[in-house]
């Protein structure tokens, strides 16, 4: 392809950190970090020095896709060539990418040299006065000139001897400073086979380019035709694929600009939320503090309240104390050692005083007692806006004040549920007004006290609390009710559970019932209870007023009512 042609493509794949790009494309190998040498192009498109691809550590790979993989350098120009369904079993993974390189049977040196990353090269090094470029033909000394027409670079000795021999004598030779406005300085490509060859044909059948030595030997029966004829056709298709490929790159990046969209607004939101809980945190702390500094002055208030209650208390029995020892000490000095005449003379002030002092009241257990509780799960109202938890307790259930109440104290039937309510009062007969307290209970029946009914006991947080029991058998059942190890109020007492309501049809024989005048009492033909008389004597529909006035008489002879009421056995 001649200087003056356009590249084939327009975008570069994005380069690494700590990499330079050069005119074309990357000069600096992502590993070594210096300008390419050897470079080879991976199938991932990207580019690394020969030697530090050799220093990567191979592993074994299992190739499933066959002789079409697109990972190995098959059609390379460079090499020698590898059956088209030759598996390979090395592998390494790109630098850069940690794509994974199938190598090829001749290994790393088999892969496809990158010639564009040589050229770039060579202009950067152009561009730095020739530094680190050496003559091509002794590979000694610096490079001064170069040989248009071979695309040699030649020290000056190596120039010389170039225009001295024969063949090369016309060959044109420039300064390397007159090339720095060049695109392409790149030395000609070899044919891999026929290293004196240069490649300007291209077999159309193996499609790659071959050199002239290659159409009349292993290509000769094979269409071919000179590179710059053939590659506009095939720029057009590498065009068209790229034409294919960018759309995809630019919703690609689309993708990425919208989480990167996304991820700020995430960030953001983050930030506003975390802004939100640290406010509603620290408000929520200075709630509680607030509330435990409240709860803390209470408990102080408590204490100097009972301690002057008992400083009180004290003093009163101390100041009586002293007031009888006085008393007693006087009297029993009198007695021993006064006369008969001085005991008569001061009775009546002794006796006086003895009488008042053993009058006064005083109660000898202390007036209040240590009972403080802390119920932190207790709601303690609202505090700047938030619900706080905690609470102090001074009171203290007294299980002689507290009350059982509810209609299923003493009676139940048998497989129903059973209920009644313990209120909880303290020593003063006040509700307690909140929960907490251990409330054991226990039914057990009269004759089987070794299997007792199962119990449940629900705190209902304001100092009442219902259980429920359900008795599986009629009979007699003793309930025990404890707080505190000690027995409520009425605890124990006895229960009746009798047998449990159940409907059926039949004929009612109710002479009985109806001369009784409808007493409960009175027994029906099956041998139960009637429910009562208005139940008793709802007819069903279709008696005739005859029979309704026969059943209604306060003395039938004889009535027969068919209903679907029930009995009580």
């Amino acid at each position: 392809m001649s200087e003056n042609k356009k590249p084939l493509l327009g975008f570069v794949h994005k380069l690494p950190s700590g990499t330079a790009p050069g005119n074309s494309g990357k000069t600096r190998c992502p590993l070594c970090m210096g300008l390419f040498k050897a470079p080879r192009l991976l199938p991932c498109l990207h580019t690394v020095c020969t030697t530090c691809l050799e220093q990567l550590e191979p592993f074994s790979v299992v190739d499933m896709r066959g002789g079409d993989s697109d990972t190995s350098s098959e059609g390379s120009i460079f090499q020698e060539l590898k059956p088209r369904n030759q598996q390979s079993q090395v592998g390494i993974l790109c630098p850069v990418c940690d794509a994974q390189v199938d190598l090829p049977i001749g290994g790393v040196k088999a892969l496809t040299l990158d010639h564009l990353a040589m050229n770039d090269v060579m202009l950067e090094n152009l561009h730095g006065e020739g530094q680190g470029l050496v003559c091509d033909l002794c590979n000694d000394r610096e490079v001064e000139k170069r040989c248009q027409t071979c695309k040699s670079n030649l020290c000056q000795f190596c120039c010389q001897a170039h225009r001295r021999q024969k063949k090369t004598s016309y060959h044109t030779m420039v300064d390397l400073k007159d090339l720095k406005g060049y695109s392409r300085v790149g030395k000609p490509i070899l044919c891999p086979i026929h290293p004196a060859e240069e490649l300007r044909l291209f077999c159309e059948f193996c499609d790659r380019p071959v050199c002239r030595d290659c159409v009349v030997g292993e290509h000769r029966e094979h269409p071919y035709d000179f590179t710059s004829n053939v590659i506009h056709k095939h720029g057009d298709s590498v065009r068209e694929l790229l034409r294919g490929t960018q759309p995809r790159v630019e919703a690609l990046e689309e993708a990425l600009a919208q989480i990167k969209r996304v991820n700020s607004a995430l960030q953001k939101r983050v930030e506003a939320v975390a802004a939100d809980v640290r406010k509603f945190s620290e408000g929520y702390i200075k709630a509680i503090e607030e509330h435990r500094n409240k709860m803390l002055k209470q408990l102080e208030d408590i204490r100097v309240q009972k301690e002057n209650s008992l400083q009180l208390q004290k003093a009163q029995l101390e100041q009586l104390l002293a007031d009888m020892r006085t008393g007693v000490e006087f009297t029993e000095h009198l007695l021993a050692s006064g006369s008969d005449l001085e005991i008569l003379i001061t009775k009546g002030v002794v006796v006086e005083r003895l009488r008042k002092l053993n009058k006064v009241e005083y109660n000898t257990h202390p007036g209040v007692n240590d009972h403080i509780s802390f119920s932190p799960q207790e709601k303690a109202g609202q505090c700047h806006g938030y619900e706080v938890y905690g609470a102090i307790n001074t009171k203290e259930v007294d299980p002689a004040k507290c009350v059982l109440q509810g209609e299923d104290l003493h009676r139940a039937r048998e497989k129903q549920t059973a209920s009644f309510t313990v209120l909880c009062k303290d020593a003063t007969g006040e509700s307690m007004g909140r929960g907490g307290d251990n409330v054991h209970v226990a039914v057990l029946p009269k004759d089987k006290k070794d299997s007792p009914v199962r119990t449940m006991v629900q705190d209902n947080k304001d100092g009442t609390y219902c259980v429920s029991y359900t008795p599986k058998e009629p009979g007699l059942y003793t309930v025990w009710v404890c707080i505190k190890k000690q027995h409520v109020q009425g605890s124990p007492f006895t229960v009746t559970v009798r047998r449990k309501r159940h409907p059926h049809l039949g004929v009612f024989h109710c002479c009985t019932f109806c001369s009784s005048g409808g007493q409960k009492n009175a027994s029906c033909a099956c041998g139960g209870t009637m429910p009562g008389k208005e139940e008793h004597h709802s007819l069903p529909l279709g008696l005739s007023s005859r029979s309704r006035d026969q059943v209604t008489s306060p003395t039938p002879p004889h009535c027969h009512i068919a209903t679907r009421s029930g009995c009580w056995d």
